[in-house]
């Protein structure tokens, strides 16, 4: 099959790396190849990649201060891909509603991942006029602001199974893995440490964003005892930082597409306790996997029970419902649907 990958142009693919989005494109991508697929992977030119790639800007936006109009340089790259459009017998976009206009004009199928929320008024009126765009979302819960977009699937994200590995050691601490921003909210992860009487170690990245948040609500937590501030990981340290640990807190404050950040610690066999917002009792399955709370009581309660969860079981889940190859036949099961179903429209247009 002849693919066309579209990512982002902000982060490099895969991300050196905070960058959820242009992470789950790579293991997609490389899961494609591996498989046998013809994949050209439109990115920047910073990806690393083993498909052929179409790089329409040298560098990752978010790195090169020399940009001030991202948007110019991604309907750069949709014009190159409308070009090379006949090349192609699927189309996969990565960039939210940014492709609808031009490529339901043209014959080639194609779809899109949403990767983000769908919560804000503007996404009503653009996923009512192009309800006709196929799209696929990351959790059952993402869909539900716009159930009239053109929904094909629902597929959650896998991780490459052997990438990070269980320790099976006896865990120390409590972790924090991401972003630090209002929504992800560590300041709850640290008072449910403290309550607990348990250190918390916090490996994050701060977005320039969320610079005035962090000096002005986070930066004084961190100087408490109990605190380590690790400061932004990569893929090669996570299975220490997240095997090592009793368990993964996520009190997040927002509906959360999907939160990669969950099934990396499942992958590390360590149980995941999240506030029930967004994806979460999707992802993690409750007295399973971790635990799925309501309030800061809930997940004081659900530390103390995390040492009892089987880490070997945690870590099967993981290999039974989050790995890469289990996403690239749903994605695949889309593309060979989207063709047959535009088969006839195009030889009618070649008629």
């Amino acid at each position: 099959m002849r693919i066309a990958q579209i990512a982002p142009l902000t982060e490099a693919v895969p991300p050196k790396r905070y960058g959820g989005t242009e992470r789950v494109v790579s293991w997609l991508t490389e899961e494609l190849v591996r498989q046998g697929h013809d994949v050209t992977l439109f990115a920047n030119g910073e990806s690393k990649t083993t498909a052929r790639l179409d790089a329409i800007w040298p560098r990752s936006l978010r790195g090169d201060s020399r940009v001030l109009d991202p948007l110019a340089l991604h309907m750069l790259m949709l014009e190159r891909v409308r070009q090379r459009v006949a090349e192609f017998d699927i189309l996969h976009f990565h960039l939210d509603y940014l492709p609808f206009s031009t490529f339901l004009r043209q014959s080639t199928p194609f779809v899109t991942t949403l990767h983000g929320r769908l919560d804000l008024p503007e996404h009503q009126p653009i996923f009512t006029a192009f309800a006709r765009a196929s799209v696929v979302a990351i959790s059952h819960s993402q869909r539900r602001p716009v159930p009239q977009a053109g929904w094909v699937k629902t597929i959650h994200h896998g991780l490459p199974e052997q990438m990070l590995k269980p320790r099976y050691e006896a865990p120390e601490y409590l972790a924090f893995l991401g972003r630090i921003c209002p929504e992800k909210r560590v300041d709850r992860a640290i008072e449910i440490a403290a309550r607990c009487g348990l250190p918390l170690k916090i490996a994050a990245k701060i977005d320039r964003a969320d610079d005035e948040y962090f000096n002005s609500k986070i930066k004084h937590l961190l100087d408490l005892p109990n605190v380590e501030f690790i400061g932004e990981i990569d893929d090669s340290q996570k299975s220490d930082f997240l095997g090592r640990a009793i368990a993964l807190l996520c009190p997040i404050d927002w509906e959360e597409p999907f939160g990669l950040v969950m099934i990396e610690a499942m992958a590390c066999g360590t149980p995941v306790i999240a506030y029930d917002r967004g994806s979460v009792p999707e992802v993690v399955e409750d007295g399973l996997t971790g635990f799925v709370v309501q309030d800061e009581e809930e997940a004081v309660a659900a530390v103390r029970h995390a040492r009892l969860l089987s880490r070997p079981a945690i870590r099967r889940r993981f290999e039974e419902r989050f790995t890469v190859r289990r996403m690239t036949q749903d994605y695949l099961d889309v593309y060979r649907a989207l063709i047959d179903q535009e088969v006839p429209a195009r030889q009618l247009l070649r008629a």
